[in-house]
């Protein structure tokens, strides 16, 4: 990942023993470069609450930087409720 300061999005295409995470879903991935050199992601998942799963359970997607704003204000809304 490359900014702590910039929100980042992957997609699920594995949930295998993941009850909180729905295939084909867009979820926001937190930095946390001790969790990927172990092979792993910090995710907010369905439960609003970020959790580490493996990152083979996501394809990372490039989105407008106006585009992950908002998706980040939104999870960060939902979050606040």
């Amino acid at each position: 990942m490359s900014s702590p300061s910039i929100p980042h999005f992957g997609v699920c295409v594995r949930n295998d023993g993941c009850e909180d995470l729905q295939l084909r879903k867009l979820y926001q991935i937190l930095p946390d470069e001790s969790a990927e050199r172990n092979g792993l992601l910090r995710v907010i998942d369905d439960s609003g609450e970020d959790y580490l799963y493996p990152a083979l359970n996501f394809i990372p997607v490039t989105l407008p930087s106006a585009v992950e704003q908002a998706l980040a204000a939104l999870t960060e809304g939902a979050a606040t409720q």
